[in-house]
């Protein structure tokens, strides 16, 4: 197909949530109809089922619903004692509340840059940054892959830290055989609609081995409280609804599958991406040998970034989303932190250069070979001068 080519429009959505539903749909409102007709909506037998349904999922011995992924963030850190004036290390490149659910409890997110290939912290950074307020390290296993967690462990068990997984978006993803959400003191997932397993609406959920930190959890989600009306420390609001539960249980039989569907089409993309010697302009994603990626994004960097989304888009129909188009450390919000551009490389040429491709599970080889034609029909009437 060349540019000048009639192009077929398939117009088709970054994410295809109608076309999942669509399969569950009879099993989702059975679901719902169960719910309305216990009429019992807070935490209670529905969200106990999904709860061990999860942790034997995710292999951790206790996992603990919550409101949402920043909450899940917000309790794993309350849990663990932090407060005003400790400090984090985190990563720059994230979604925010990454950074912002420690600031708004006094503590400060400490920034290390991220490795080039896989967008996640680099760890060798992380040493020289340690001082005697750091009570904890969040890694993100950004856009489904898991971070290089042996070497950081390994730092925060020599350094007395709290590891506190941020797995928003890595449900069902592996370093080595095991799950992410197992190896630090906590895991936080995120059930927003977007993420591989999606709730109809907001959700959350942590995992830990320690069942004195899952009391705690419990307690922290419901203000505080193991007894109505008595307190025995300030917690939050923040408890599961039955309702998400109950929905998240149905979808959750089906997510080894739809793993296997996203991680399919990855290596597609990636077939594509080489027959039409795309090599040059866009990088795919990677995948290191020790880890298993869950795809919640198929992040590629492209040359002409931007001018590449606006092709697609406007001359094709095709969508696109960037994840994330600028770093924490230069937001406003963080400007109290007084960092300055330049001071983290390789999170901000990420910025300048990342473009998630549709990627979830109900895509079609049709759909995939569109993009990648269209991206080669753009690069052929722009060249670019220097190699990915």
């Amino acid at each position: 197909m060349t540019s000048s080519t009639p192009r077929p429009k398939l117009r088709f959505p970054f994410l295809d949530l109608q076309a999942q539903f669509a399969t569950i749909r009879k099993e989702t409102m059975d679901a719902v109809v169960r719910v309305m007709e216990a009429q019992q909506f807070i935490l209670g037998h529905e969200v106990q089922k999904f709860e061990a349904d999860a942790a034997a999922y995710i292999g951790s011995a206790e996992a603990v619903g919550c409101g949402s992924g920043s909450d899940a963030l917000l309790l794993a850190l309350m849990a663990h004692g932090l407060q005003a004036g400790d400090e984090v290390i985190t990563t720059p490149f994230t979604f925010i509340a990454t950074a912002s659910v420690p600031a708004h409890l006094g503590v400060r997110p400490v920034f290390v840059d991220i490795e080039s290939q896989t967008y996640n912290l680099d760890i060798t950074q992380i040493e020289a940054i340690i001082s005697p307020r750091t009570r904890a390290i969040i890694p993100v296993h950004l856009f489904g892959l898991p971070a290089d967690l042996k070497p950081l462990m390994e730092l925060a068990a020599r350094r007395g830290l709290k590891v506190i997984e941020d797995a928003a978006q890595a449900l069902g993803a592996h370093y080595g055989d095991q799950n992410v959400g197992t190896f630090g003191s906590s895991g936080c997932f995120s059930f927003f609609p977007s993420k591989n397993l999606g709730g109809a609406g907001d959700g959350g959920l942590l995992t830990t081995n320690d069942p004195g930190i899952a009391a705690v959890l419990r307690r922290l989600r419901d203000h505080g409280s193991t007894q109505k009306y008595f307190y025995e420390r300030l917690g939050v609001n923040s408890r599961l609804d039955a309702l998400q539960a109950a929905i998240l249980r149905v979808k959750l039989k089906y997510l080894p599958k739809w793993t296997a569907a996203r991680r399919k089409n990855a290596e597609y993309y990636r077939v594509l991406i080489a027959q039409h010697g795309l090599q040059r302009y866009i990088c795919p994603p990677s995948e290191p040998d020790n880890c298993t990626h869950v795809y919640n994004q198929f992040t590629i960097r492209a040359r002409k970034r931007d001018e590449l989304r606006a092709f697609l888009m406007e001359e094709c129909c095709i969508p696109t989303e960037i994840y994330y188009p600028y770093p924490l450390h230069l937001q406003k919000a963080f400007a109290y932190l007084g960092h300055r551009a330049g001071q983290f490389p390789q999170a901000e040429q990420a910025s300048r250069e990342v473009l998630a491709l549709p990627i979830y599970p109900e895509l079609t080889r049709e759909q995939q070979e569109l993009v990648v034609q269209s991206i080669a029909d753009f690069y052929k009437q722009h060249a670019c001068d220097a190699d990915c």
